[in-house]
């Protein structure tokens, strides 16, 4: 599939040309409660193109799966969001409209994946008409090899494709709960929804045990954007 067919905005970088970004430390004093965030949480398709702050992006990310403590089970660190035996096997990509990036929660920085806007394919194809001047996409994306070498249990169920699958995809649900919780406090709106996997994968390169799984958009809805504006 060429990146016009996936409907890529290519603005002739190479992803060695970008930079990663490194986040803002994580700062969520002043959000809401989490009372309030649970009261708030839904999911919002009609998003702006408002784009985020860096602050906002940092707190958003390190909700979804950041490092929150230094000495985790099995002897890793620990994440916001629980997995499998601490496998912490899905990845979170970042596709804005300038590039594609990992988010590398050790680091907390933004590595560069893929140049080029992927916000479109970031989301199923029967899905495109809303949310797609969004400034943010996540991507989430298990990564069978940690399963299987994880440092945690080693129960046979890793090394079976349908228990990963229950265990991927449950741990994607823990992540994308964190984050809809985060937005709710930030006064953001989510959507979590399908995206294109095929053209996802190619465009970022994957490795066959590599599965994309789910998209996330998140942005300012559009009565907040324009009464921001």
């Amino acid at each position: 599939m060429s990146e016009a067919d996936a409907g890529v905005e290519n603005s002739g970088m190479r992803v060695g040309d970008i930079r990663p970004i490194d986040l803002p430390r994580q700062s969520l004093r002043s959000s809401a409660s989490l009372a309030q965030a649970l009261r708030r949480r839904r999911t919002t398709r009609e998003l702006s193109d408002r784009k985020l702050s860096p602050q906002i992006l940092s707190n958003l990310l390190w909700a979804a799966c950041g490092v929150n403590r230094a000495k985790g089970p099995f002897g890793g660190v620990g994440r916001t969001a629980a997995s499998a035996s601490n496998s912490q096997e899905i990845d979170i990509y970042v596709a804005m409209p300038d590039a594609t990036y990992l988010y590398d929660p050790r680091r907390h920085r933004l590595t560069p994946a893929a140049a080029g806007d992927h916000r479109r394919m970031a989301i199923g194809r029967g899905q495109k008409a809303s949310g797609d001047a969004a400034p943010v996409r996540l991507i989430y994306v298990a990564d069978i090899d940690k399963l299987v070498h994880t440092s945690g249990f080693q129960e046979p169920g890793l090394h079976d494709v349908e228990v990963q699958k229950s265990y991927y995809f449950v741990d994607t649900g823990l992540i994308a709960g964190n984050v809809y919780l985060c937005a709710a406090s930030a006064g953001l709106a989510a959507w979590f929804h399908n995206c294109d996997k095929a053209a996802v994968s190619a465009a970022l390169g994957l490795r066959a045990d590599q599965r994309v799984l789910f998209g996330q958009t998140v942005g300012y809805p559009i009565a907040r954007a324009r009464a921001a504006a």
